[in-house]
């Protein structure tokens, strides 16, 4: 563990980040009590986390490395956002926001950081699809967020600066827009989502699960939040299918097809993502790596002999 008065290199984190993090916490009164100590948290590819203790609480203070402008990120949004996930009991408290300073601080969950192996055994996911229910029967949120709109706000991005785009991209851009026609019809209700439930936003007490990170949270079809699931974790066809009929208690094919068809769109939509932040990010990360990842699989599935069949499938109305 970090003290606030140590040598800020004995962090992972960047010297400029920790000076900024030192000076917020002589800004935030929720972490004024002495004494104080600091512990970088791993994990985060938009901000840097840290652990801190004081005797009345301990909280995670995350500091922002960008505005998040490029990526589509209203920190004010994301704020009011996770005010409005703890009011539905998803999610922990909020504690202090420093706007100014890109620091946000939420309360501390004592539990163990989900892998995507845990969303392979079936108790996690059942648990998963009851934590993201209580999240969707909550305030909604400030701000809508429709996939096919963010890949097109990314791909202008991408192509006006000149950032890596992988190859035959563009090519699949038809494909896309037969999923949005697709599921246009019948016009689903949106509910509050997170939109971005790696398994690592996920954290288990021992009693329940906890979501955590809130800055691509907005109103969406709740079948992308489980597609998304799907898709982060690289899960098995039998696990999305569970996944969507524990959510919603019956199983419902036209769900299962649009979870999915949702599920490819997120890969699709996240590769640009990781494109820009190939372009720009100061992490020490392989943004590139981690977007052909999910690039690769996305290719397969549009290509694959089932696709037709999903968009026939997400207009049933069973």
């Amino acid at each position: 563990m970090t003290g606030p008065h140590e040598d800020p290199a004995s962090t992972s984190a960047p010297a400029l980040i920790v000076e900024q993090l030192y000076d917020a916490l002589t800004h935030l009164p929720c972490l004024a009590d002495e004494p104080r100590t600091v512990e970088p948290l791993e994990g985060g590819l938009t901000n840097f986390n840290f652990k801190v203790t004081t005797p009345v609480r301990t909280a995670v203070v995350r500091v922002s490395s960008t505005d998040g402008d490029l990526l589509s990120i209203d920190r004010d949004a994301e704020h009011t956002n996770s005010h409005r996930a703890a009011a539905s009991g998803a999610a922990p408290a909020v504690l202090g926001y420093l706007p100014d300073r890109h620091v946000l601080v939420v309360d501390w969950v004592e539990g163990r950081t989900l892998v995507p192996a845990d969303l392979r055994d079936e108790r996690h996911l059942v648990r998963a699809a009851e934590v993201c229910r209580t999240l969707h029967h909550g305030p909604r949120f400030v701000g809508d967020f429709d996939m096919f709109g963010v890949q097109r706000d990314y791909l202008t991005i991408v192509q006006d600066r000149g950032f890596r785009l992988p190859a035959g991209y563009l090519e699949l851009m038809p494909q896309a827009a037969r999923i949005a026609a697709a599921l246009a019809v019948p016009r689903q209700q949106t509910v509050p989502c997170n939109n971005d439930l790696l398994a690592a936003n996920f954290i288990d007490d021992g009693d329940r699960l906890w979501v955590i990170d809130w800055e691509y949270a907005g109103n969406n079809d709740a079948c992308f939040e489980l597609g998304n699931i799907w898709s982060e974790s690289n899960l098995s066809l039998d696990h999305l299918e569970l996944l969507v009929d524990s959510y919603y208690g019956i199983h419902l094919r036209n769900k299962v097809a649009r979870a999915r068809l949702l599920g490819l769109m997120s890969k699709y939509g996240w590769t640009l993502w990781a494109s820009i932040q190939d372009g720009v990010s100061p992490l020490d990360f392989d943004f590139w790596s981690w977007g052909m990842e999910k690039y690769e699989r996305a290719v397969e599935e549009f290509g694959g002999p089932e696709f037709p069949r999903l968009l026939d499938d997400a207009c049933r109305s069973d």
